[in-house]
């Protein structure tokens, strides 16, 4: 059994049994993909793919047990090779994060300055995307470190930190009529066209839910996964918008009125999530800790370690 064979398997499976997408992204031929599978199912003397003539179906019953293992395996090798980068080069490497616009944008900024400042030697790669893309990047270990609302905390491969909690805001062009009928209500709100996230993203089926425990269906007539384009549809005038309040600042947007509604719905918070099989460099601990200072190196540990009282979760210090 050779690594090479493991790691074919694990990206066989990842591009949903498509050989030819594997061969692209592993950079060989699908022909040497398909005979190292051979070998490595003749080595172990079990089926580990359903075939139907030369087209692959899915994974038998033995094929799904060594494709958890395998991921397992190359998993702790590539942990083995950062280990020997952290003491061979403790300020220097990759430091890949995930994360969603809204956090980016808004509460990145000074820890990504303060990191850099830090750690001058580390390439740090922001990548963007839904909370769903976010926590698939980490499972996937595509990213080291997913910032995002609600789904990352969902994914069974990633340990979740809860970062900060944030709540909602209603923002109007400063003439709207809404500002002359407060105080403001989920009624009020469902009465003229809004503009908010994408139901999918960043907290947004929680304000789903909030309007349809009320018994109101808001008259939604467009919806987004970037706050700027929020803003800018409202201050054309196409309807109110509601959108997260960490995302507003009063100073830059001098066209718009925000009202607060933190009271009409339930706050949301912000997850760090790492896969619960990571070894963390020194310095993704540090990121860690510059956004989130309540978590310092030995709750983060104690946490990937099992130590936690939950398995997955770690409460607000």
């Amino acid at each position: 059994m050779k690594l090479h064979q493991l790691r074919y398997l694990r990206e066989v499976v990842n591009q949903g049994l498509n050989i030819s997408l594997a061969a692209e992204v592993l950079h060989t031929s699908q022909s040497g993909i398909s005979k190292q599978l051979q070998l490595l199912e003749e080595e172990l003397k079990l089926p580990l793919l359903q075939r139907n003539g030369k087209r692959l179906t899915g994974l038998t019953e033995s094929g799904e047990i060594i494709v958890k293992l395998a991921e397992r395996a190359l998993r702790e090798i590539e942990n083995i090779k950062l280990v020997s980068e952290e003491f061979s080069h403790k300020e220097a490497g990759t430091l890949t994060v995930a994360t969603t616009h809204t956090q980016a944008r808004y509460r990145l900024p000074v820890a990504v300055k303060a990191f850099m400042a830090r750690y001058p030697d580390v390439k740090l790669h922001i990548h963007q995307g839904t909370p769903t893309q976010v926590a698939e990047q980490v499972a996937n270990g595509e990213a080291d470190i997913g910032i995002a609302t609600e789904a990352i905390s969902t994914f069974d491969k990633i340990l979740c930190f809860p970062c900060y909690q944030w709540n909602r805001c209603v923002i109007t062009p400063q003439d709207h009529p809404l500002l002359n009928e407060l105080p403001l209500t989920l009624q009020k709100i469902a009465n003229y066209p809004l503009i908010t996230y994408d139901f999918t993203f960043t907290g947004g089926s929680l304000v789903n839910r909030v309007f349809h425990q009320a018994g109101l269906s808001p008259n939604i007539v467009l919806t987004a996964i970037d706050a700027d384009v929020i803003k800018t549809y409202v201050k054309l005038g196409l309807g109110i918008g509601l959108l997260a309040n960490i995302a507003f600042d009063e100073s830059l947007e001098s066209s718009l009125t925000m009202l607060d509604a933190s009271h009409l719905f339930p706050p949301s918070t912000t997850y760090l999530g790492v896969r619960n099989d990571a070894y963390l460099r020194g310095y993704a601990y540090e990121f860690i800790r510059l956004l989130a200072p309540q978590f310092d190196y030995d709750a983060i540990n104690n946490a990937l370690r099992g130590m936690a009282i939950n398995r997955r979760y770690l409460g607000f210090v």
